[in-house]
Parts: structure tokens; C-alpha cells; sequence
């Protein structure tokens, strides 16, 4: 099952899913818009809402597998968990939001117990920075610090924005880091790093509350990680951080910024997701100061989900692992070189 097929990347994920051979049934609240997508590719649909805890696991029960693409995860992540965990059946989301992360892997245990997987963040949210922070990891056993950078050029489309503002609203200072095993609120934009990247370009990101900071956590155990992003701005990130934090408080202030996001942001068009590129940088430190860096460059944002969030399906449902996981833990840092476009590199190329 695709629920959220309807949406910007639930379309996406579908036309992928078809391509490769798959026949998932379509869900999601609006049946309006389930039906056009589904006539579309002559696939089943089901319309399906999240609050009815009964319904929704006898819904789930029959699928092997739920890909969550309706966002943002926060509202939408634990009742599809629980109705997975209820029902035995695998659960894959693409979310970017830090508390969603959490959420997630605070029941590996009942995952475990159920057979099954579960698994946040199978697209450009974290794939490749995921399998980028294993590489490093695994070339220098016992590193103690982890940074990773991301240089993305995309449009957005308006469900990415509702999770971004879901991190703004959770994290009071803007962005977080993660310190001898926890997670330190940080103002945004106060921690800067200038990063070359593998285009030759040198860029300065400022330290953001990328999902690498749970998930990288977990799949290297690192104790002490920083991920950077290029922003478009960097001065008064601060100010505008906490106060849009603030904002997004007052009753009503976040439906409206939604309702906002939805009018201004629609993604990518198709000559953009073809042509757009993408930019990792990640570093590995060990206690002595020995470091090893790599760099990874891969396809537009939105494709790339797309391309990943159906290959993770394959691989799980092939495998059946079980637990919390992560990609790179699950897979190994080389299953992002399976997506079309990527490539990793060890040293910058010369360009």
C-alpha cells in the first residue's frame, strides 16, 4: 500500500512503483484525488482515514507492506506504526522530522516482536546521507565525531515545507546537534563549516536539524554528530528561527502556515527532477584526529525518493528485516550506489 498516493511525492512513488512492476494499492483520505491517480496507472484504491484505530488495522492487516507518503509525519507516522505493529505488516515513511525519527525507533523492540520492519526516512531524506555516514564510519572503526553537509539546488514541493515547519515548531533554538550521545538545541546559523564539494564549488552551511542527527546516530554510533546545510542566507537565522518557533505556537498559526505552504510550494516540474543535482559531503573523526571524508553526488531530491523509496521496498520485502532500522544500517553504505544517478567519490575529482 501507497498511502498519501495523491501527493506531490506520492505520485512520484507510484509512477516508479509501476515502472519497476509493482501493483500497490493506493490509499489516503481524499477519494477524489485517489481515484485520479489510480485511474492514471488502472490500480486498486481504498479511501482511508487515520482516526479510527480499529479500522485502520483491519485495513492494514492484509498488506505486507505500508509506504507512508502523507506528511507531515508527525500526525500521520504512529497511528500507521501502531496499526503495522498490529497487523505484522512492514511500514516505510520518508520523513524528514527529527521527532518522527525518535518515535520510530522507540519501538524497535515491538517491531522485533511483530517480524517486521520499521523504517523512517527511506528517500532523499536519509538515504544517501545515511549510506555516506556508514562509508566514512566504517573506514575509521571508533570515530568519535560524524559531519555530514548537503548542498541540495530544488525546488520544494509544499509536504517538505510542512515538515520543516513541524522541526521549527519542536526545536525552540532552530536546529540541534548531538552531543556525547544527546541531542543539544543550537540556535540556527550560529554553527558554520566551509565545505568543497565534489563540483568543485566551496559553499558555507550552517548546522540544520537533518534527520542524520537520530539516524546516523543509530546506524554508526557515533556519539558526537553534526549535519550541515546550505541555506540560501545565513544572517538573522537566528532571530527569524525562534520567532517563527514562537509563532507556530499561537493557536491556528500552523494550519495557516500549511494552508500558505500549499499555495506557494509545488515542486520540481519533470525537466527540473531530470536535470537537478544534488551534493553529500561526510566526515569521520576518531579521538587521535585521524579522518577519512567522501563525497557523494546524486539526481534531483524529488526523483531520488522516488527512485530509493521503491528500492527500499524491494529489499525489505525480499529480506524481511526486522526492527527500528535505518538504509545504511539495514543495507550497508553501498545500496545508494543502486539508485540511478548516484555517485560516490573518496577523494575530490578533479575537475
Amino acid at each position: 500500500m501507497i498511502y498519501g498516493a495523491y501527493g506531490f511525492t506520492g505520485k512520484l512513488l507510484v509512477a516508479e512503483a509501476v515502472r519497476r512492476g509493482h501493483r500497490p494499492v493506493l490509499a489516503g483520505r481524499n477519494a477524489a484525488k485517489l481515484a485520479e491517480v489510480a485511474a492514471a496507472h488502472d490500480l486498486e484504491w481504498i479511501p482511508l482515514g487515520l482516526d479510527d484505530p480499529q479500522q485502520l488495522a483491519q485495513a492494514i492487516g492484509p498488506f505486507d507492506l505500508v509506504f507512508n507518503a502523507a506528511g507531515p509525519f508527525i500526525r500521520t507516522s504512529q497511528p500507521m506504526i501502531a496499526a503495522c505493529l498490529a497487523g505484522q505488516t512492514h511500514y516505510l515513511d520518508i520523513t524528514g522530522e527529527l521527532a518522527v525519527f525518535e518515535n520510530t525507533f522507540r519501538q524497535g523492540a515491538a517491531a522485533k516482536a511483530a517480524g517486521i520492519t520499521l523504517m523512517s526516512g527511506v528517500g532523499y531524506d536519509i538515504v544517501p546521507s545515511d549510506c555516506l555516514a556508514r562509508h566514512v564510519s566504517d573506514r575509521l572503526p571508533g570515530a568519535t565525531h560524524l559531519e555530514t553537509g548537503l548542498r541540495m539546488l530544488a525546488d520544494v514541493s509544499s509536504g517538505t515545507v510542512k515538515s520543516g515547519l513541524v522541526n521549527l515548531e519542536n526545536l525552540p533554538g532552530g536546529s540541534v546537534v548531538r552531543r556525547d550521545g544527546r541531542l543539544v538545541s543550537r540556535p540556527l546559523g550560529r554553527d558554520t563549516r566551509v565545505i568543497r564539494f565534489s563540483d568543485g564549488a566551496e559553499k558555507t552551511l550552517v548546522a540544520s536539524p537533518w534527520g542524520d542527527l537520530v539516524t546516523a546516530y543509530h546506524t554508526t554510533g557515533t556519539p558526537n554528530i553534526t549535519s550541515y546545510l546550505a541555506v540560501p542566507f545565513r544572517t538573522g537565522l537566528p532571530l527569524l528561527s525562534r520567532a517563527a518557533s514562537v509563532a507556530l505556537k499561537v493557536p491556528g498559526m500552523r494550519a495557516l502556515a500549511e494552508r500558505a505552504a500549499t499555495l506557494a510550494f509545488s515542486g520540481p516540474d519533470e525537466a527540473a527532477q531530470r536535470s537537478g543535482r544534488t551534493y553529500l559531503w561526510a566526515r569521520a573523526t576518531d579521538e587521535p584526529g585521524n579522518s577519512i571524508e567522501a563525497w557523494l553526488e546524486t539526481g534531483e531530491v524529488y526523483r531520488f525518493t522516488a527512485l530509493a523509496g521503491v528500492r527500499v521496498v524491494e529489499r525489505v520485502l525480499a529480506e524481511n528485516p526486522r526492527g527500528a532500522l535505518t538504509p545504511g544500517g539495514a543495507f550497508g553504505a553501498d545500496f545508494v550506489l543502486d539508485i540511478e544517478g548516484v555517485t560516490r567519490y573518496d577523494a575530490l575529482p578533479v575537475r
